[in-house]
């Protein structure tokens, strides 16, 4: 054997995927989809939303209070919470993904000892989560050889998108404020650059908020800052929260409100704010139900 036909005998072992590491064949693998566990509910929720259902996901507790829906299995192991997950568990569980929010959680130095890894953003900078939750959902199909669900499901949301703007029209020249209570005095609210504002544009309705916001697409502001709120209608989010409710809404200053004092105030189950498309759905049907209701 030359020493050129040497070399490149050499360069095609070291490129062959029979000699890569254990470590970086089981990254590259398709996932076995039985034992993926999701750090963060965003990748909860796209992993729902291609029929997956998670091994673990990370404080389940506040999960069923907060997000609700799309449901937790009742199976579902709680890894700890979203911002120490219980490290230890997980290395015993040995997971075949570990999903996670960029940006938000450990490391992912600290989480690749245990498993490959896979991270997705809310927000990429484009003031679009819900563009942004469609790629992320197309590439996590990608990943666990499932693109025709990822498909299946965007068309599903396309449809319920159409339907949703259609059969709202007649609210089209009302603005509507979106807001959660967060304690007596501090309500949180919801306006540009978050999912229910992209979603609300999809559907051809304005958002009363139009102060600023977080990278999140939401604000926490007094609740006096409300009086300025005028011929809006208000849904508000529950979070389990009805004593707290209850005790804002006997108070002299909720009762001196624009919309309190006209009737446009209305309560509604909780949506995830942070979520994706199966939040965004969810979003269509709690408009339709609070603004038909009314």
């Amino acid at each position: 054997m030359t020493e050129f036909s040497r070399r490149r005998l050499l360069t095609a072992m070291a490129l062959s995927p029979l000699l890569l590491s254990p470590h970086l064949r089981a990254a590259t693998a398709t996932p076995d989809i039985s034992r993926i566990v999701a750090l963060e509910w965003l990748p909860v929720e796209l992993l729902l939303a291609l029929g997956v259902t998670p091994w673990g996901v990370a404080d389940t507790h506040t999960y069923r209070q907060w997000v609700r829906e799309p449901a937790l299995p009742a199976g579902v192991i709680d890894v700890g919470l979203r911002m120490e997950p219980n490290l230890e568990l997980l290395t015993q569980m040995q997971p075949s993904l570990l999903l996670y929010s960029n940006g938000y959680g450990p490391s992912q130095t600290r989480l690749a000892r245990i498993a490959p890894g896979m991270g997705f953003d809310f927000n990429d900078g484009s003031g679009k989560p819900l563009t942004t939750a469609r790629h992320s959902l197309i590439a996590l199909g990608e990943r666990l050889g499932l693109q025709a669900q990822a498909h299946d499901h965007l068309a599903h949301v396309d449809k319920v998108m159409a339907e949703t703007r259609q059969r709202l029209a007649r609210f089209a020249d009302r603005p509507i404020l979106l807001m959660s209570l967060m304690d007596n005095r501090h309500t949180l609210v919801f306006g540009k650059l978050g999912l229910f504002a992209e979603t609300m544009a999809v559907l051809g309705l304005k958002n009363a908020w139009q102060g600023e916001t977080n990278f999140w697409g939401s604000a926490v502001i007094g609740i006096e800052n409300l009086a300025s709120v005028r011929d809006t209608h208000v849904i508000c989010f529950d979070h389990d929260n009805q004593s707290m409710l209850d005790e804002v809404t006997r108070s002299a200053l909720w009762q001196s409100l624009p919309f309190v004092r006209s009737n446009d105030f209305v309560t509604a189950p909780a949506v995830w704010f942070y979520g994706a498309t199966l939040s965004a759905i969810n979003f269509c049907q709690v408009l339709v139900r609070a603004l038909e209701g009314k």
